[in-house]
């Protein structure tokens, strides 16, 4: 193996470890998302890096074994799947560019609506059966559950104001602050001071199986959990690029030249 395919050997295999961190993203992204009731874009990266890595290790295969055909393919292949990766993080950074959080006085939690986020993920919350099999996924789920069993640890009202509460609680286990319901426990509120204040105050329910599910703000809590996993996933993804369109460029680079050694060699070899 000519000192070019060497390089380009290595090349192939710093790549093949940069796909690891996309695919260990993807797992991520629908294990979270899975538990979380949401199935936006749940399995596109997790399959985009799990091509990476097959077309990383085609890549690798074929520099070690000097297979010419092979190393084109991978870099024609490597190409339209970085292609791919940016285009997937250019749309993401896109429709999770907005928030739909807001402080409230005297909360350390903060709440949300829906008008904070892009038109693209209001739609998706907007689908009235989509929105259905989300509401019975999170009624089924420890989301609010889980919440309500801590009322032990919570033995005035002010410490559960104080308390650090995750988007889908904010919006889906209790009423908008604006309602001025009063605090009873983390799950059940009663004698709503301004129950015209929102839309929502009239949803809010203290059956476990309803609570405010079909509110405004549950739906806008869904899209602050999607747009906090998004942004944590880009954090590798966009690191991950990086390194692959760094190791591509040398790699073309160092490809050219294995052709060069091959050309110079059989030259060579037919001049002696």
């Amino acid at each position: 193996m000519g000192v070019s395919n060497n390089i380009t050997a290595c090349l192939n295999f710093t790549a093949l470890l940069c796909t690891v961190p996309v695919v260990a993203t993807g797992l991520w992204f629908a294990s979270k998302q899975g538990a979380e009731c949401a199935r936006l874009a749940r399995w596109p990266v997790a399959i985009l890096g799990g091509l990476l890595l097959l077309v990383a290790l085609a890549g690798f295969v074929g520099a070690y074994w000097n297979r010419q055909g092979l190393l084109a393919a991978y870099l024609f292949a490597m190409a339209a799947l970085i292609t791919l990766l940016l285009a997937l993080l250019v749309f993401a950074f896109a429709v999770t560019h907005g928030s739909g959080a807001y402080p409230v006085p005297g909360r350390a939690y903060r709440e949300y609506r829906l008008e904070g986020f892009s038109g693209w993920l209001r739609g998706y919350v907007a689908d009235p059966r989509r929105w259905e099999g989300i509401r019975a996924c999170l009624a089924a789920s420890d989301t609010c559950r889980k919440l309500g069993m801590e009322s032990a640890f919570f033995i005035a009202p002010e410490q559960f104001y104080q308390s650090d509460l995750s988007p889908l609680q904010s919006g889906c286990c209790k009423p908008p602050t604006v309602c001025g319901y009063a605090y009873v426990s983390p799950t059940v509120w009663t004698n709503p001071a301004n129950p015209a204040a929102d839309g929502d105050c009239g949803a809010w329910s203290n059956d476990p199986r309803q609570l405010c599910y079909g509110c405004s703000s549950c739906k806008a809590g869904m899209l602050g959990t999607l747009c906090d996993q998004w942004r944590r996933a880009n954090v590798a993804l966009v690191a991950a690029t990086v390194a692959l369109v760094v190791v591509y460029i040398i790699g073309c680079s160092a490809f050219k030249n294995a052709q060069t050694e091959d050309l110079f060699r059989r030259y060579k070899w037919s001049n002696t």
